[in-house]
């Protein structure tokens, strides 16, 4: 499952979320956001449709950060950075 919010990408890996015991995601979701990611079957999902996540979803990278400590790995988040490229070259940087 993947989604949106204004300038970032969710990706959740569903099958890593089946084996999950804490649901830290949506809790996460819910402290430090507002609440977009749900828990259904076992798994997170949106609390409403992809248009839902863009307006709604303050980019806070909670869900992923308490994935990775205290789930199962399963959230990545891509946050493209404009210019990053052009920076590094700049300053020869990898």
């Amino acid at each position: 499952m993947h989604f949106e919010e204004r300038t970032i990408k969710v990706t959740i890996d569903e099958e890593k979320c089946l084996g999950c015991q804490t649901h830290v995601c949506a809790q996460a979701c819910k402290t430090f956001d507002r609440g977009i990611l749900v828990i259904k079957d076992s798994k997170p999902a949106l609390g409403g449709d992809a248009e839902f996540a863009k307006r709604v979803g303050t980019e806070c990278l909670a869900c992923e950060y308490e994935c990775w400590f205290r789930g199962n790995k399963a959230i990545t988040i891509d946050a493209p950075t404009p210019g990053l490229e052009e920076y590094r070259k700049k300053y020869g940087l990898p």
